[in-house]
């Protein structure tokens, strides 16, 4: 059964998110500030954690920051809630290593949808390839490593699976539904920005080697056949 932290502080939203994740067989610890929150974390190692950015005592940021740099709890996934819902935010969450977020107000299904597809996500997958050079761009699938003109770059388990997932499909256009359900193991149906949030924030880390992600209008993305000539 996995262990989900919820960390909101709103009673009755928070008693929402508790009855529905119990009902889909979840095991729920509930906080109502961050500092509680920190604690379950710590003490309860959960599979994931629920985070509210609103909190009375500090910034869900401050949480997520502080879960994120202890090497004990590194691992374990953060969605955000928020009524922030503009681009800069959702950057804001991702550069902070929140692994998904989700704007309110929300429907409770999809806010499971996107619960279950965390939690199958978070679980180690082998990989088909297990190191790759692309032009200036190198990959050490099985440490986890990129390196962009022999510089390291740190990404996310959610930014290296995007990353392998186009360049094993190279020069194939990749939809937003096929990423949102081979990437994030959500459903298409799902109307979400989170796969053009993440790309552009990918991009951005991968600084000249993010040219090798082109963007097809109207459709999606594909990653370059070749390093030379690749442009967005």
């Amino acid at each position: 059964m996995a262990r989900i932290v919820v960390i909101e502080d709103e009673p009755d939203l928070q008693k929402v998110l508790g009855y529905n994740l119990r009902q889909a067989g979840y095991e729920v610890l509930a906080a109502l500030t961050g500092q509680e929150g920190l604690r379950h974390v710590r003490d309860g190692q959960p599979n994931l954690v629920l985070l509210d950015l609103m909190l009375p005592d500090l910034p869900g940021t401050d949480v997520c920051k502080a879960i994120k740099s202890d090497p004990n709890t590194r691992a374990i996934p953060v969605m955000m809630l928020t009524a922030k819902g503009e681009e800069i935010d959702r950057v804001l969450g991702f550069e902070l290593g929140a692994d998904d977020y989700v704007v309110k107000p929300f429907s409770v299904r999809e806010l499971m949808l996107r619960v279950a597809a965390v939690l199958r996500r978070s679980q180690p997958e082998p990989q088909s390839q297990r190191a790759f050079r692309f032009g200036v761009l190198r990959v050490d699938c099985d440490a986890h490593r990129v390196w962009v003109a022999d510089q390291e770059v740190e990404l996310t388990a959610l930014e290296f699976k995007l990353l392998i997932t186009l360049y094993e499909r190279r020069n194939r256009v990749q939809e937003r539904a096929v990423l949102l359900e081979d990437v994030w193991q959500m459903e298409a149906a799902v109307t979400t920005r989170t796969v053009d949030t993440h790309v552009k924030r990918l991009r951005e880390k991968l600084v000249q080697a993010g040219d090798y992600i082109e963007t097809v209008r109207g459709v999606g993305y594909r990653f370059a056949e070749n390093p030379e000539g690749a442009a967005r």
